[in-house]
């Protein structure tokens, strides 16, 4: 029996129009997405059968939709990934996300600065959950 599951993508590398400043909109950037989704892939594993699972190929293609639409910060581009793909996958019941974006103009020599958020599903109780008495 499996007791936790993920399906997850590493080092998405995208170019994007994201910043505060009108300069970085205009320039654009390079950009680091790592997404980790927690679902059920017990009937997948048993069924060969890529209907019973979360698709990496279309999660992919939310997370480039919201990179392709400009924002000024980080953090609400992350939160519309996550939005969109617990939107699109009911059996999904949580996101963990990291977004980085290269070397931001901040006047220092930083490879990557970014955001990491990590959203469950409201309803979608954790398994080692305890209430507090």
């Amino acid at each position: 029996m499996i007791t936790d599951s993920y399906i997850f993508l590493e080092d998405l590398r995208l170019f994007a129009r994201h910043g505060v400043a009108e300069q970085e909109r205009e320039v654009g950037n390079e950009y680091r997405v790592d997404v980790r989704l927690r679902t059920d892939i017990g009937r997948a594993a048993r069924t060969d059968d890529v209907t019973d699972t979360v698709n990496y190929a279309e999660v992919f293609n939310l997370i480039r939709r919201e990179m392709d639409t400009p924002s000024g910060l980080l953090e609400h581009v992350a939160r519309r990934m996550v939005d969109a793909i617990l939107s699109h996958f009911q059996t999904v019941t949580e996101v963990r996300l990291t977004l980085r974006k290269r070397n931001p103009p901040m006047g220092a020599d930083c490879l990557w600065a970014g955001v990491e958020l990590t959203v469950q599903r409201e309803g979608s109780v954790e398994k080692n959950f305890r209430p507090r008495t």
